[in-house]
């Protein structure tokens, strides 16, 4: 029997029809079921299926029964930190789309403190593909499955503990095919990838942000079955931005939704593409964000538009979610329609509704009143509670993350243990001792050529250096003070260099040998031009406030500028206090690089500070001067030399410096140019 259906397009209705407690949205078809839990029996999640699921989960529900489970996800998203959402999600590998789903999700369940997140995530994406309409055993047993690694234990557990583990499962659904929709629009259209969308070195250089996608076209007869990239059902009784059925008719399998009270994880946004663009839809309107140099912008922006003033990822790309998300959502939507239908009589826009008739909400046209494009995340009182965690994760997923094994070391959780070596063989018995890279050591380098450290007079000796490690099987990154020129043209000729002398990695630092600062201009300039120059050279930049004692209130103004820049890391020698080295892991975006000192944080403290790089600088060198006096002294006095075993023995050092006793595992031929 049909069914009346009325059509809103105003702004103002729109707002006060997702405000109505009396329109709700629909089960799926299939999903009738709003009784009890079925009866379960003695084995992992026994009873909870598809249709369970979707009785129990705030997306589907209205009232006070919406409310409290709306509360329960809340709970939830209150206990993941957004910006460490981000760095998860950017630290997994994987960029096709079955990876992107299973790295998104994965993310989330391991913020959320799951056991086996991988698991979970391989499970979520099977519960996805049904989630909003239809029947598949194969979901009703992942569902099952689902319960058991939510909470944690063997069987399904009380009322209550099933209704917070349909929440966490709905957290995880609604953030899986959006996220997977968004890389696979902004790939199609802009020609970019997860992983390198959003701040990548070579956009800031072109002066383009992010990528134009396609936007959704079509009517309220194209939301059925169509991807959702932004939404969040935020409605106390209805959903925001959702894949809503246009017809009555359930979504396809395969279609996804944006819904969920709270579950705003599967709000995908554009963090680096024009425009999020829904999935089926035909060629819509492309909408660009103005080109702009980044690199140059001094801006400390929070997100604007729909991200209400969260950081998600530092100032590049809060400039692009606040520049894309704001246009995107306001003309082109991804989820044009949004269908409820009223529960009892009711009125809205000037319209009559009686009980069981059909409400169109038209986003689309709507948005065009709308100055930001807020009704794809609701409408006060019933916004997306969640909104920040989706910013979090479409950023993570699309900002620029590790492209080569000397990248990836600096994104684990234990941080990278950076010996410095000095020459050849002190870089070998590093490398035959398990380390998995080394660096140089400025001073090493220089006073093993007689010179003074830090006034660039080791140009060519650091070359040559340079050129002696790759001849071997290191992965190593050089220390090259400022660049040994204030031309920033120069510098990236010595990077050309020393990428091809074998290096995966170059240290420029902005201290001075008189003692003082370079402008920050200037080395930021430095960096972008070895960015331009040799993209795939990792840039670790270095500040001098705290080495040098001086304009330490520069710091984290000068870390952002440097991360603006390009830098895929930023290193602060002689910084050991403890609160200001989580201060500044908590603001940047790239890993952080800390001098080790006896004196200050050990390895430990500092990964559970966050850092992700520990230098060990001239401490080697330094140790093992001293340790050839004190065997000379030793002698001259009568004396056995300390050492003993440590000391190696002339075929040791033989085997060494002829590459013989390298530990084969250190070949990266990978990071190593070409040819």
């Amino acid at each position: 029997m049909s069914r009346t259906v009325h059509e809103l397009d105003r702004s103002e209705d729109v707002r006060a029809a997702l405000a109505n407690p009396h329109l709700v949205p629909e089960l799926p078809p299939a999903a009738e079921a709003r009784g009890p839990l079925p009866e379960r029996r003695e084995s992992s999640g026994e009873g909870a299926s598809m249709a369970w699921l979707r009785a129990t989960v705030p997306r589907f529900s209205s009232g006070e029964t919406h409310a409290r489970r709306r509360a329960l996800v809340e709970a939830e998203l209150r206990r993941v930190d957004p910006a460490e959402l981000r760095r998860a999600v950017a630290s997994r590998p994987g960029a096709a789309e079955a990876d992107v789903r299973i790295r998104v999700v994965a993310a989330l369940a391991e913020a959320l403190g799951l056991r086996e997140p991988d698991a979970v995530a391989e499970a979520v994406t099977v519960v996805a593909g049904t989630y909003f309409g239809g029947t598949d055993p194969a979901a009703d047993a992942a569902v099952a499955e689902l319960v058991g690694l939510v909470l944690g234990k063997e069987g399904a557990g009380e009322e209550d503990e099933m209704e917070v583990a349909a929440g966490r499962i709905c957290l995880l659904v609604q953030a899986c095919d959006a996220t997977a929709a968004l890389v696979r629009h902004a790939t199609a259209a802009g020609g970019v990838t997860a992983g390198t969308a959003v701040g990548s070195a070579e956009a800031a250089r072109a002066g383009a942000v992010g990528a134009s996608a396609t936007g959704a076209a079509g009517g309220a007869g194209e939301a059925a079955g169509a991807d959702a990239v932004v939404g969040a059902d935020t409605a106390g009784a209805g959903a925001a931005v959702g894949v809503d059925t246009a017809g009555g008719a359930g979504a396809a399998p395969g279609a996804v939704a944006a819904g969920g009270a709270g579950a705003a994880p599967r709000t995908a946004v554009a963090a680096g593409a024009d425009a999020a663009a829904s999935a089926g839809a035909g060629p819509g309107a492309v909408a660009a964000a103005s080109a702009r140099d980044t690199a140059a912008s001094a801006r400390d922006t929070a997100v604007g538009a729909d991200g209400g003033g969260l950081r998600v990822g530092g100032p590049l790309v809060e400039e692009v979610v606040k520049e894309v998300l704001g246009e995107t959502l306001r003309r082109d939507p991804p989820v044009r329609v949004l269908r409820r239908v009223a529960v009892r009589d009711t009125r809205v826009g000037g319209q009559e509704i009686a009980e069981g008739e059909v409400v169109v909400l038209d986003i689309a046209r709507a948005g065009r009143g709308e100055a930001r494009g807020s009704l794809a995340f609701g409408a006060p009182p019933r916004e997306c509670p969640g909104r920040e965690h989706a910013l979090a994760l479409a950023a993570g997923l699309l900002a620029p993350g590790p492209r080569t094994p000397f990248a990836r070391l600096h994104h684990r959780d234990t941080p990278l243990l950076l010996p410095n070596a000095w020459d050849y063989v002190s870089a070998a018995a590093l490398v035959a001792d398990g380390f998995e890279a080394v660096g140089t050591t400025s001073l090493g380098v220089a006073a093993a050529a007689g010179l003074p450290d830090g006034v660039a007079a080791t140009a060519e000796a650091t070359l040559a250096l340079a050129r002696q490690l790759g001849g071997g099987r290191f992965l190593f990154t050089v220390d090259a003070e400022g660049g040994f020129s204030d031309g920033p043209a120069q510098v990236a000729e010595l990077a050309r260099q020393l990428r091809a002398a074998g290096a995966a990695g170059l240290n420029i630092e902005d201290g001075r040998g008189d003692g003082t600062l370079a402008p920050a201009e200037l080395h930021a300039a430095k960096i972008a031009a070895v960015k331009a120059a040799v993209p795939e050279l990792f840039v670790n930049a270095r500040t001098d406030t705290h080495w040098l004692g001086c304009r330490q209130d520069e710091t984290e103004a000068r870390l952002v500028a440097y991360q603006r820049a390009g830098a895929d890391g930023v290193f602060v020698p002689g910084l050991s206090d403890r609160t200001r080295i989580g201060a500044l892991t908590a603001r940047l975006d790239v890993p952080l690089n800390i001098l080790y000192t006896p004196d200050g944080p050990g390895l430990a403290e500092l990964a559970a500070l966050g850092v992700r790089r520990v230098s060990l600088g001239s401490l080697l060198y330094r140790t093992a001067l001293g340790a050839a006096v004190a065997a000379a002294r030793a002698v001259r006095e009568g004396r056995h030399p300390a050492g003993g075993d440590s000391t190696p023995s002339y075929a040791e050092v033989q085997m060494l410096s002829s590459g013989a006793g390298q530990d084969r595992r250190s070949n990266r031929r990978s990071d190593r140019p070409s040819g």
